[in-house]
């Protein structure tokens, strides 16, 4: 085989790859951004956007699955029992993210018990992270004033780490120690493909801070959602 055909095998190769990628992604995408956009930008309650981020995160899937019987069978028609089982699967995909977070993902069982008090849509997106990237440790979730002065900050009076109007915590921290830069890159990406902002903090301890929006979106979402009936 000439250098060409080796050239252009490995073309084909990377071009399917990258194809297959955006395939996977995809219906993860349509999950968190959608319910993330219609959360924050249009003001629909949490669990309202993240039922219809499954919607389409489910038809999506349907589609998929529309495609493989037609190539295999000629026909597209789907069974009950198969768009029965994709609704499943997707509604026991997002239960998992919301409601479990593993003791090897938590720096302590104290941030582990925390879990439940962080935003549904950020859990979502952790817990989604964590299916590829096994080895994420959450350092931080909820804090209260008091744990500012014990790490010898002073208090912030806007920290999403607090519990905000709507009662959960819009951020949560994330280690990036021993893990090399070309991974804590990635996953910075991976939140801003999301729609969610990051920043890297070196206060007490170097960790990535990713929060549902910046501290200024969410002191004027807060605010209009005071003003809303």
């Amino acid at each position: 085989m000439s250098r060409r055909d080796v050239l252009r095998w490995t073309g084909l190769g990377v071009l399917w790859a990258i194809r297959l990628g955006v395939l996977v992604v995809l219906p993860f995408f349509l999950l968190i951004r959608s319910s993330l956009y219609l959360h924050i930008l249009q003001g629909w309650s949490v669990w309202l956007s993240l039922a219809l981020g499954a919607a389409l995160m489910t038809t999506l899937l349907t589609g998929y699955a529309a495609w493989i019987t037609q190539r295999f069978t000629g026909s597209r028609r789907l069974s009950r029992l198969a768009l029965g089982s994709l609704t499943a699967v997707v509604i026991c995909y997002s239960s998992f993210a919301l409601l479990y977070l593993s003791q090897t993902n938590a720096k302590s069982e104290e941030i582990r018990s925390f879990y439940s008090s962080v935003h549904p849509i950020l859990r979502v997106a952790v817990g989604t992270l964590i299916l590829v990237d096994g080895d994420l440790v959450l350092t931080d979730t909820k804090r209260s004033r008091g744990d500012y002065v014990g790490m010898g900050l002073p208090p912030r009076q806007r920290s999403l780490h607090f519990p905000q109007p709507d009662g959960y915590v819009h951020a949560v921290d994330l280690r990036t120690a021993r893990r090399g830069e070309w991974r804590n890159g990635l996953v910075r990406a991976y939140f801003a493909v999301m729609g969610f902002p990051t920043l890297r903090h070196v206060g007490t301890h170097d960790h990535l801070h990713v929060s549902l929006q910046s501290e200024t979106a969410a002191a004027r979402w807060a605010s209009t959602s005071r003003q809303r009936p």
